[in-house]
């Protein structure tokens, strides 16, 4: 899942940041509210977190352009402007969470797991074949075991899951994990799923990921008729 923090205090954005890899988020920082409209324009991020006061553009009117513009993505206030009516007109300008600075960082996870918790989702499991990935402990597991995934395999292995047999690029896969200002070069995507195929392999998994030369990858089941 990848967050963007638009948030003019860049040692704060650089915290909040370092924070979210470290639960397993990717996370774009940029440090004004025209920027993270022109960011979020890309479709690239699962929720934001908006700071109010930001140079170029507040966090409210870039909050209400962007709901205006149709863009339903979750987004989080966090704002040292802590009075009940800041509040409210962060709320009423389409924000779905407000938290007040200097916050908790328990407070900060928890409340981006509720922004982003889909309505229909009943559980924190993805089961595919005979393997399931536990989005809140990050654990792959079959019946024969278990890995705790790393941040980055997590993230790689969750959208494999949420997209069963599509095949994905790995220009995708840099886009959403690695993000456009990333140094890394495209082929770390391929040392990614080495990784993940070793793992599934281990696990006895009935499924694999496949590689469509040129195009992707797909995550398929081994007997699928399909495959």
């Amino acid at each position: 899942m990848r967050i963007l923090i638009a948030e003019d205090e860049k040692p704060l954005a650089k915290a909040v940041v370092k924070i979210l890899e470290k639960n397993n988020y990717s996370a774009d920082a940029v440090y004004n509210g025209a920027d993270a409209l022109d960011y979020l324009n890309s479709g690239n991020y699962d929720a934001a977190i908006f700071d109010v006061m930001m140079p170029k553009m507040d966090g409210i009117t870039a909050l209400k352009k962007l709901r205006m513009s149709g863009n339903q993505i979750p987004v989080l206030i966090l704002s040292a402007k802590s009075q009940v009516e800041d509040k409210v007109q962060g709320l009423d300008s389409g924000a779905n969470y407000y938290l007040t600075k200097p916050f908790n960082t328990q407070e900060l996870l928890a409340a981006m797991r509720a922004i982003t918790r889909s309505q229909a989702e009943v559980d924190t499991k993805l089961k595919i074949g005979n393997i399931s990935l536990d989005r809140a402990t990050f654990e792959l597991s079959s019946p024969t075991g278990s890995f705790r995934l790393t941040n980055k395999e997590f993230q790689m292995l969750e959208i494999f899951m949420t997209n069963p047999r599509n095949i994905i690029s790995a220009e995708r896969f840099m886009e959403k994990i690695w993000g456009y200002d990333s140094e890394a070069e495209i082929n770390v995507v391929w040392v990614y799923v080495s990784y993940l195929r070793k793992k599934l392999q281990a696990l006895n998994a009935d499924v694999c990921i496949k590689v469509s030369r040129n195009v992707g990858y797909s995550l398929e089941e081994i007997n699928d008729k399909k495959a």
